[in-house]
């Protein structure tokens, strides 16, 4: 059943563009429910209320999936939590609007988007293509193994830890610009006082400072931050022990689809290589299974021969996965 539900969610959440089938959604009505309901401050609070609030919605997945005796109404509960578990349709709106841009000829557009999608997905210094192609690996090939592996709850697992990480990296952003920003307002105005101060006579001095530290013009303290540092980089590391091995294991992939005597030195060498980053690891490996040569300027050409292997190293996973179902190897 699990064939069938991968198929189903595969093929129909391309179409399903509404806001109801997209993982933000929920994700973003359940922090609001946590909070209103003070299950959690911030699920960034600590590492028990993080770990709560992760544990939470997968547990109750899995029982209620456990509860239910029809197949046909287990099957359609875990097809409509893949499709959520899916849906990016962001990205894939960012893909489309960055390809007209190129094909319009609009290079700083094109820029423009590439640095929106790196900012708000927190990915390291990479080209658009190179992002397409872990994100690829992020929002549709671990999350179709998770679901292949542990079933919904899996899914439904590793695609929130994705998003938590994902935020809190967004969350440090925030913080460290409002605290610049504060900064700079407090210094702004502890010269603009000592400028009335110095045109002032006598003790009028310290009122002068008193009034603006009274008005809350003048903060040392730095501003208070929905962001745990310890809790994100716990996150990050078991993020991090979840996709060591599937990287390399797609990243196979990527050579059998593509040119596998440029990419296997690439593969081999990362194969035990513990502390190289996972988006490294495919990235490089993609680029070595595509020989393609772009002309300089041509900021589409690479993102559309990246996305075509990068679907056709999908199709491949998809055909494992469903050969080793229908063997019963994956049951």
């Amino acid at each position: 059943m699990s064939l069938i539900s991968l198929l189903i969610a595969l093929a129909a959440q391309r179409s399903l563009s509404s806001p109801v089938w997209q993982f933000s959604f929920y994700f973003r009505r359940y922090c609001q429910l946590a909070i209103n309901n003070q299950w959690v401050k911030s699920p960034w609070q600590s590492s028990l209320s993080t770990f709560i609030f992760l544990l939470l919605p997968v547990v109750l997945v899995y029982v209620v999936l456990a509860a239910i005796d029809d197949t046909i109404l287990h099957l359609v509960v875990s097809t409509l939590l893949l499709i959520v578990c899916f849906g990016c349709v962001q990205t894939r709106e960012c893909y489309k609007n960055y390809l007209n841009s190129a094909f319009r000829g609009e290079l700083t557009t094109c820029e423009l988007h590439h640095q929106q999608l790196q900012q708000d997905k927190n990915l390291a210094d990479m080209s658009f293509g190179q992002i397409l192609v872990w994100l690829n690996f992020r929002y549709f090939i671990a999350i179709m193994i998770f679901f292949v592996l542990f079933g919904a709850p899996g899914a439904l697992f590793y695609r929130l830890l994705l998003t938590l990480v994902e935020n809190a990296a967004l969350k440090k952003v925030e913080c460290e610009q409002a605290n610049e920003q504060m900064a700079d307002d407090t210094e702004q105005v502890e010269l603009a006082a000592d400028d009335v101060e110095s045109e002032v006579i006598g003790d009028s001095e310290d009122f002068t400072k008193h009034t603006a530290t009274e008005q809350g013009y003048i903060n040392h303290d730095a501003v208070e931050c929905d962001y745990n540092a310890e809790v994100h980089g716990q996150l990050q590391k078991i993020l991090f022990i979840l996709e060591w091995p599937l990287v390399r294991i797609v990243a196979f992939c990527y050579m059998l689809v593509g040119h596998f005597s440029k990419a296997f030195p690439i593969w081999l060498e990362s194969v035990f290589n513990f502390s190289q980053s996972p988006h490294s690891v495919l990235v490089n490996v993609a680029e070595k299974s595509e020989d393609f040569m772009i002309d300089e300027g041509d900021c589409s050409a690479e993102p559309c021969i990246l996305v075509r292997l990068a679907k056709r190293t999908l199709l491949l996973c998809l055909a494992v996965v469903s050969l080793l179902i229908i063997t019963g190897v994956i049951t």
